[in-house]
């Protein structure tokens, strides 16, 4: 999770409900419970209420937090698998003022960085069908370290449509090549 790192020590008891969402993805990935199945298995999904279709290679779990963040404390919701030594995350939060949304967008990239201890992410911008545009949609691949040292690669894309917030995730120690554009390229958000 630099100056990422810095505002994860900050908010870390802020956060200990994202921290406690996140890092057991870390953990599932690294000890294998989601390499169950041999292949990616790419089914489409379009979860309740989620206002998004989007492809996993797993039947994903749905979970829910609260969690503070520095706009307001929202409700996040994640769908979760694990596939191929790799979990596969989608969450979502609504924000309740349009202000908002661009600084949720960053504060959610700099946890993502700062749960890894990722020094220098690589960024580029993010499209992602029918999202609102927003000069903080932006895709992350990240490399860090879990806790008790275990190197991690993650790639992450960061978006919104109107005040509804995106994070989708693909975090492992070693990514299949194409596996997280996979994901990516099946997220759209109709109309």
């Amino acid at each position: 999770m630099s100056v990422m790192q810095a505002l994860w020590r900050r908010r870390a008891s802020d956060n200990r409900s994202m921290r406690r969402l996140l890092l057991p993805l870390a953990a599932v990935s690294v000890f294998g419970l989601g390499a169950c199945s041999p292949a990616l298995d790419w089914r489409e999904f379009q979860p309740e209420g989620s206002g998004i279709v989007a492809t996993f290679p797993c039947k994903p779990d749905r979970h829910v937090r609260t969690i503070k963040l520095a706009v307001q404390t929202v409700r996040m919701e994640m769908l979760a698998c694990g596939a191929d030594d790799a979990q596969f995350a989608l969450s979502f939060l609504d924000l309740d003022d349009p202000a908002k949304v661009s600084t949720a967008l960053a504060e959610l990239q700099t946890l993502a960085a700062g749960n890894l201890g990722a020094s220098r992410p690589e960024s580029q911008p993010a499209t992602v069908p029918g999202m609102t545009p927003n000069p903080q949609a932006a895709k992350l691949r990240l490399e860090g370290r879990q806790p008790d040292g275990t190197a991690l690669q993650e790639e992450a894309v960061f978006f919104a449509k109107g005040l509804r917030v995106y994070q989708a995730t693909v975090l492992g120690q070693r990514l299949r090549p194409g596996a997280a554009e996979t994901f990516f390229a099946g997220l759209r958000l109709p109309a």
